[in-house]
């Protein structure tokens, strides 16, 4: 019996120790109390992951630009990668998923296994929702533009990821995170933050019709409007086509995992656990 017991407590050792530690990267508006769920959902699931919630910029500090929180999270997340020789899992949601993007491109010795992710605006965001209600009560989609792709509004975050399909041009030469990611705008470390993004092992895209939040809601699957706001998907983006950035290459070495879930509202994803259970769990070993 002993025997049997030292034996099962060996495997369960092995087991946890198998699992690479899981950052988590939370939303607009949102705080680590908001990701607990999903915590939950991980730990049991894997039990002894090491799962971190990073706790910066919550609620209205999400509201800063992208750039400082790129640099802020790099701080807190850059030990954890330190201590993680296997790597490390990363999991971002919605706003969130671009600051990790941020994070990567910027990072030449991240060692980021797996992205996931979770329902976040890759290529940027043009819609009507509540959010922007609330933000900007003055501007709707078709003028926020306006203040936008200003200096003053390229210190808001939701501006870093505004993409007007109608005035293309300004966003090329105004929007200074998005753009410089996407590799649009001219850049001097274009070639380092492509490599440094090529590092990840895995992409992980969640996203589905249901959001109410994202717009479109393509957008976290790297699709967005053309000028007629014809959604075109990822394939078909200039992006892709021309490898901008480096999503072309790493789908041609499959490395790219899309996930269409219906009947989730965007405030439900990281608690929905058939999400969890079909789009996440199997990525984080």
């Amino acid at each position: 019996m002993f025997t049997r017991l030292v034996l099962a407590a060996a495997v369960l050792l092995r087991a946890t120790q198998c699992y690479k530690p899981v950052i988590v990267v939370h939303g607009l508006f949102d705080s680590p109390g908001d990701m607990v769920i999903l915590q939950n959902f991980i730990n049991e699931s894997h039990p002894g992951t090491n799962v971190t919630i990073i706790d910066l910029f919550d609620r209205t500090g999400s509201l800063k630009s992208l750039w400082s929180q790129v640099e802020g999270f790099k701080q807190a997340i850059y030990p954890i990668m330190q201590n993680a020789a296997d790597g490390v899992h990363m999991i971002c949601y919605s706003q969130g998923g671009l600051i990790c993007r941020g994070i990567i491109s910027t990072m030449p010795n991240h060692n980021v296994d797996t992205l996931v992710s979770l329902s976040a605006p890759l290529l940027g965001q043009y819609g009507d929702t509540d959010y922007l209600k609330w933000l900007f009560p003055k501007y709707v989609k078709t003028n926020l533009y306006h203040f936008c792709y200003t200096h003053i509004g390229q210190h808001v975050s939701i501006c870093n990821y505004w993409n007007d399909p109608h005035h293309h041009d300004l966003y090329l030469s105004s929007n200074n995170y998005l753009a410089f990611l996407n590799n649009e705008r001219d850049n001097p470390n274009a070639t380092e933050w492509k490599n440094n993004f090529l590092r990840l092992q895995q992409l992980v895209l969640i996203g589905g019709p249901d959001d109410g939040v994202i717009t479109p809601w393509q957008s976290s699957h790297f699709g967005f409007y053309n000028e007629n706001e014809t959604v075109l998907e990822m394939k078909k983006q200039l992006i892709y086509r021309k490898d901008t950035f480096g999503l072309k290459t790493m789908d041609a070495r499959k490395a790219i995992t899309t996930f269409t879930m219906t009947n989730v509202h965007h405030t439900e994803w990281h608690s929905n656990k058939t999400v969890f259970e079909t789009c996440i769990v199997k990525w984080l070993t």
